[in-house]
């Protein structure tokens, strides 16, 4: 093999390495061997010289040639929450898939910091952008709708907005949940919501309303306390609704966080569960059956929210034509465990 002296690598001494033209040695080197019909044989030669002489094709070359950055944006609300770090690893596998890479990036519950890492991936020239966004406000994000960038929300989307969405089916989610615990005898139940104002928030107070309204049970506002999908939200609220209401039975936390900041108020107030309190919570997480007793749960199919999402943005970027639907809906299944109480069998006994 040719021995390269010079310390600057470029395409010309891996040609020259594995004894093909550049081109061929291009060709090879972007994955495009069986498109030009390259032998297996040739292009092992060209990845193993390029591997021996430690090449890699710069990026930022190709993209000035091809007009084609190969990166694709992701901004989430709340990264270090395994919901939404579910969700990028299933985008990101995707984009890996297809030749591009990932710029990932946590806006922190906040509109503000959410358009400014907008502003800067654009400025990275990305293809495509994929976003969970707070959920408050939509103009920005119409604005980018109407130009030729490719743009999927996921998780949480706007009603009767242009934007393309793709999310769980909130408002059945929350029905099942409620009349899981209204089969078994709860009528003093508490909410613990996210953010107000948020399509999930939302749908899943729609949802909830409309199964105490099949059960000729009231809605009762002040039961629902919280401003944040957060672990100190959950936890300031359930304090709060287990301070104000002696009678309420059970709780029904809005996310896998909010639960959590529940249970650190059960746990100080050493109330038992489900005997003195009942609670589901909204997303199954991994600790959620190994809780004692086992959370019930409402699953949401994370995989699939982070799959569709990454195969519509990719059909974008590749026809360049926007889908038609609008709103993707996933369903969503209630995993019953043990953290509920009957009440109706207890006062039997």
């Amino acid at each position: 093999m040719t021995q390269v002296k010079n310390k600057t690598v470029k395409l010309k001494h891996v040609a020259e390495a594995a004894g093909v033209s550049l081109s061929t040695a291009s060709r090879a080197l972007s994955g495009k061997a069986v498109a030009y019909r390259i032998s297996a044989h040739t292009e092992q030669l060209v990845l193993s010289a390029a591997a021996k002489l430690d090449f890699y094709p710069s990026q930022v070359a190709r993209s000035f040639r091809t007009q084609k950055t190969k990166l694709l944006g992701v901004v989430l609300p709340d990264v270090s929450n395994l919901f939404f770090s579910s969700i990028a690893r299933e985008v990101t596998t995707y984009a890996e898939e297809n030749g591009y890479s990932v710029l990932l990036a946590d806006s922190r519950e906040s509109t503000e910091v959410e358009q400014k890492l907008i502003a800067q991936l654009r400025a990275r020239e990305i293809e495509g952008l994929v976003i969970s966004p707070v959920g408050l406000q939509k103009e920005h994000l119409e604005k980018l709708h109407a130009t030729n960038l490719p743009v999927i929300l996921v998780d949480r989307g706007f009603p009767s907005s242009p934007l393309i969405t793709v999310t769980s089916d909130h408002r059945k989610a929350a029905s099942q949940a409620m009349k899981i615990l209204i089969a078994m005898g709860h009528r003093k139940i508490g909410v613990l919501q996210g953010i107000p104002g948020t399509l999930p928030n939302e749908e899943r107070l729609i949802g909830i309303r409309e199964e105490l309204k099949r059960a000729g049970l009231p809605f009762d506002t002040s039961l629902i306390k919280g401003n944040q999908f957060s672990e100190s939200s959950g936890y300031r609220s359930a304090k709060q609704l287990l301070n104000e209401h002696f009678d309420i039975t059970a709780l029904f936390a809005l996310s896998n966080q909010i639960g959590l900041g529940a249970l650190r108020v059960m746990t100080e107030l050493r109330m038992k569960i489900p005997n003195e309190i009942s609670i589901i919570t909204f997303d199954d997480h991994p600790y959620s059956e190994f809780l004692a007793p086992a959370m019930t749960t409402v699953r949401q199919d994370v995989k699939t929210l982070g799959r569709m999402a990454a195969e519509l943005i990719f059909k974008q970027i590749k026809t360049g034509r926007k889908p038609r639907k609008k709103v993707h809906q996933i369903p969503v299944k209630i995993v019953e465990r043990a953290s509920v109480f009957n009440l109706l069998t207890s006062e039997k006994e």
